[in-house]
């Protein structure tokens, strides 16, 4: 039977030698993104911000002026607003602070929108979230992250030993502070999709190196008269071909939602194919060179116990 692979099964390349140039590279990327969110923040969308969101489209199917739409919405006098385009050139998304008041106010700021705009534009979503519940969203989707790196880095404990957690934790916040900082440096919308995003990222990037773990500790116990560095290079071949082909055809599919899924689903999209990329990366050059900072069991101390007398040991 024909069986496609996009490396050869008996690569050899040696990843450890890079070890250095990779880890620099991780640093610089995370302290450009940490300065990104600090100095820029992010671009927080409805969900965590609160405020009326409507969503029109152009009944004549023309391309929608963006600097005349937006004259045109400030002479509503509600205050701060955002105007972009959605999707399609006729569709377009309006963002308007939320109103003081009850939930009625923002009825009638709806109302108002429409009375304006409906002999021009088809009035297709309106959403309103108010700031309590906003920042209830944000303190519940940054417990979410919180919680899951935690239970992954206990899961990875209990499975291997505690230097395998440390290395998978280490890769795991690599990539979500990375994918995090994507939205903050393209200023994108960063919503609950977003979170969605990451911790479906965290779970894909940790199955990877689940897999590279696994046939370490394997090779552990079977390359016992092996250095270290040997048994990690040659864990990562063996795996090599098995990552990259997940990573490829995964990415086919969320490069098809990016460009034919909507704008709906275009960020979450786009947070998926980077959060790939980089769970990728991190599995192959950051999570097993980890690994060589600290002094791993491969079981000679057990081995040499049987030739030790009871009362010596």
């Amino acid at each position: 039977m024909f069986k496609f692979n996009l490396v050869s099964q008996n690569v050899n390349l040696d990843f450890l030698k890079v070890k250095n140039f990779a880890f620099l590279f991780s640093i610089a990327l995370i302290i450009l993104t940490v300065f990104f969110i600090l100095y820029k923040g992010l671009n927080f969308g409805i969900d965590f911000k609160g405020g009326v969101l409507i969503e029109l489209r152009d009944k004549s199917n023309s391309s929608v002026q963006l600097s005349e739409f937006r004259k045109k919405a400030e002479l509503l006098n509600v205050g701060e607003i955002s105007v972009q385009k959605f999707g399609k050139e006729t569709d377009v998304l309006l963002r308007i602070q939320k109103q003081q008041g009850d939930e009625r106010k923002q009825i009638l700021l709806i109302e108002k929108v429409k009375n304006t705009f409906e002999k021009d534009f088809e009035i297709r979503r309106t959403e309103f979230v108010g700031p309590v519940v906003g920042d209830e969203l944000k303190e519940a989707g940054l417990t979410a992250v919180i919680l899951s790196l935690f239970l992954i880095m206990l899961y990875i404990w209990f499975r291997f030993e505690w230097q395998f957690a440390i290395a998978s934790i280490i890769a795991l916040i690599h990539d979500v502070v990375s994918t995090i900082g994507l939205f903050s440096i393209f200023s994108l919308e960063f919503n609950l999709s977003i979170v969605a995003a990451i911790l479906t990222t965290a779970g894909y990037s940790i199955n990877d190196t689940v897999v590279v773990f696994d046939r370490v500790r394997e090779n552990l116990r079977k390359y016992k008269s092996k250095e270290h560095y040997f048994i990690y290079n040659k864990s990562i071949n063996e795996t090599l071909s098995r990552t990259l082909m997940t990573s490829v055809t995964t990415l086919i599919a969320l490069v098809i939602i990016y460009f034919f899924g909507g704008a709906v689903l275009a960020d979450f999209a786009l947070a998926m194919i980077w959060g790939v990329i980089i769970g990728t990366y991190s599995s192959i050059f950051i999570a097993v060179s980890f690994l060589t900072f600290f002094k791993i069991y491969k079981g000679e101390k057990k081995e040499n116990s049987k030739h030790i007398p009871e009362y010596e040991r």
